[in-house]
């Protein structure tokens, strides 16, 4: 038996009369797998629902011949949504109602000796801060790079500004615990990063128990395979619910970008102190983010990166704009259509 307590159920809306409280624990084609208080269960979509996604809670209806259909999708307290990466696509809700989201990058590339990729994580917590949830940065394998541990960390807060950074090895079982820590009876956290990073030797050292499968990564390049290949929510024995996702290739920042804000918050501070209210930190006279860069306070790569994410950011929102305007001409069009209808149907 779970407890709703367990999986986090913390919801005030009151299901249709009839229907059983549940959480998403994975989406298939034309169903999905349900966590409920009698265990895990297999239902069917309800006509006319919104699609769920992993960590949605969900009202189930009865149906003949011990059948269970998922009838309801409950509002989403918080959701980890990925921005389309090309013109013509759409967002993509990762996962929903998570506490805790863990960027996870490696400390060392396998193979070859590389450090964590600075720009990644900055999109990454984009994302994250989006989702409502609060970021952590987790950096794995620390037992390959040894004493250069110290100083990959320090790096990596340079690009994660209020945010805790941690060094982790499951192999070892070192950080495992500050990892486990954030969680607790009810508290989801999801797992984001690249393939090969590690994520689901994470879950099975928080399982105690191999419930992923794991795969080494190519010695050639460093680079893993996707060996996490669909959203898993995964109750641990030690309280606290973890979902596992595929590595991400490419990341889009959704509608809005608000999340930029939070990952630069030493930018938007030294902004403050700039002699124009419009400065754009370019090469205008007084601009204290210039003056930064030249006193050593602020890498020239994190205002690279913040140019590259905005620019990102102002492209999706015209592209949302693009979409209003399209979808406002074509209702107008169907209203004009009607009432060229209705005047020459007149008598």
């Amino acid at each position: 038996m779970t407890s709703l307590d367990t999986l986090g159920w913390h919801e005030t809306t009151e299901l249709p009369s009839g229907q059983l409280p549940a959480r998403v624990s994975r989406v298939h084609k034309g169903g999905a797998v349900v966590l409920a208080e009698w265990g895990e269960q297999q239902v069917e979509f309800g006509p006319h629902i919104e699609l769920p996604c992993v960590g949605d809670f969900v009202g189930l209806r009865g149906l003949p011949d011990n059948r269970w259909e998922l009838a309801t999708v409950l509002p989403r307290r918080t959701a980890m949504v990925r921005g389309g990466v090309a013109q013509d696509s759409l967002t993509q809700v990762l996962a929903s109602n998570v506490d805790v989201i863990f960027v996870v990058e490696p400390s060392s590339l396998e193979g070859r000796r590389g450090d964590p990729n600075l720009g990644r994580i900055e999109r990454l917590l984009a994302l994250a801060w989006e989702s409502g949830a609060m970021p952590v940065v987790l950096l794995t394998k620390s037992d390959l790079v040894g004493a250069r541990i110290g100083e990959i960390v320090a790096d990596v807060m340079t690009a994660a500004p209020g945010v805790d950074v941690h060094a982790i090895s499951s192999l070892t079982g070192d950080g495992v615990d500050t990892v486990a820590g954030y969680l607790g009876v009810g508290r989801t956290a999801a797992l984001i990063g690249p393939s090969g990073a590690g994520k689901s030797t994470l879950v099975n050292a928080l399982s105690g128990v191999d419930v992923m499968e794991t795969q080494q990564v190519r010695a050639s390049d460093g680079r893993g395979r996707h060996t996490t290949v669909h959203r898993e929510l995964i109750v641990l024995d030690r309280g606290g619910l973890i979902i596992d996702t595929p590595g991400l290739r490419r990341i889009g920042l959704a509608e809005g970008g608000e999340g930029l804000e939070s990952v630069f918050t030493d930018i938007e501070d030294l902004a403050q102190d700039c002699r124009f209210d419009d400065c754009a930190h370019r090469s205008e006279p007084g601009c204290a983010v210039i003056e930064a860069i030249e006193r050593g306070d602020l890498p020239q790569r994190r205002l690279d990166s913040y140019f590259k994410l905005l620019r990102e950011a102002e492209w999706v929102a015209s592209r949302t704009d693009w979409r209003l305007r399209q979808e406002r001409a074509r209702q107008w069009k169907t209203i004009h259509k009607e009432m060229r209808k209705v005047y020459r149907n007149r008598p």
